[in-house]
């Protein structure tokens, strides 16, 4: 753990970091027989968004979701209907905030900092799936991809919501549940802050950063950020 904290924002990544996917076991069970396909289909979802972006291409994520999907159910030989496709996308609007959450941003926020969400997901329309579950309200600001068109890690990602914000990247700090999202912020000067949801390891490769703050629980994650941030006080 750093010996002190220079940051004064929070950036969180929404989907799995504060809500939980696991709820969409029962579809794919449903629709595959097999709950554990979630594991496979919300990988192939981040490889291909993140694909768009290399090649200079940007599709709405949700488009993607529904794309994977029928993917995933052609490797399977399973024919996917337009109902299955879009019922994924109302479940993925609908998930439930972890246990942890609200206690920790609350913890955050009573310790003076900016917390704001960074989502791969469109903007859409009220009530937005923070606000079905429950935490919207403990946000400062909420910043989508689609207002730069390239899925994160893309850096310009990250720069966004420094120039929305009107501060400097090395004022943020990135907290999310893939370690591809806390290397490509640590990549461009933000912290980064790994939640280690199930499903989710750090990647120990020389050369590549390891997130500076880590934990299993996010509550206790952000008692690390502001235990540092006194540090300093």
């Amino acid at each position: 753990m750093p010996d002190r904290t220079d940051f004064s924002t929070i950036v969180f990544d929404v989907n799995e970091t504060l809500l939980d996917i696991a709820t969409l076991e029962p579809f794919f069970d449903r629709v595959f027989g097999n709950a554990a396909v979630l594991r496979e289909w919300f990988p192939e979802l981040i490889l291909y968004s993140q694909t768009v972006t290399l090649s200079g291409l940007y599709a709405p994520f949700g488009d993607l979701a529904g794309g994977v999907l029928r993917m995933v159910g052609d490797n399977r030989n399973i024919a996917i209907q337009d109902s299955d496709v879009s019922e994924l996308k109302s479940l993925i609007g609908s998930m439930p905030a972890h246990a942890d959450v609200t206690p920790a941003l609350t913890k955050l926020r009573d310790a003076g900092f900016t917390l704001v969400t960074l989502t791969n997901s469109a903007p859409s329309p009220a009530p937005t799936p923070l606000e079905k579950a429950g935490i919207a309200a403990l946000f400062d600001h909420h910043f989508s991809v689609a207002e730069v068109g390239h899925f994160k890690p893309h850096p310009s990602t990250y720069q966004m919501v420094a120039d929305r914000l009107g501060v400097d990247v090395s004022s943020l700090c990135m907290v999310a549940c893939h370690i591809w999202d806390t290397i490509g912020a640590q990549s461009v000067g933000c912290r980064g802050a790994f939640i280690a949801r199930p499903h989710n390891s750090i990647l120990h490769v020389p050369g590549v950063p390891e997130p500076d703050y880590t934990s299993h629980d996010l509550a206790k994650l952000a008692d690390q950020i502001i235990q540092a941030q006194k540090l300093t006080e």
